[in-house]
């Protein structure tokens, strides 16, 4: 009884397992750098939009189109 139960238990071992493999370096850099990218570009546009509003700002007032004196 005690090597039937025995040699139930052992049963488990023999089953095939999925290896799990650790990350891969090359892998990891690409995601990294292309993350990076995106993220770089997205800020990069924020930047250019924050500059054309400022700038379309700074033409208006020269022209005379906008004040910033509040008028009474």
């Amino acid at each position: 009884l005690a090597s039937d139960l025995n040699s139930k238990q052992m049963a488990g071992g023999r089953v095939a397992h999925a290896t799990l493999k650790g990350p891969s370096v090359v892998k990891e850099i690409f995601i990294g750098l292309t993350l990076g990218l995106i993220a770089g570009g997205m800020w990069k546009m924020h930047h250019w939009n924050e500059q054309r509003k400022t700038r379309s700002f700074y033409d208006m007032l020269d022209k005379g189109q906008i004040s910033v004196v509040v008028e009474e």
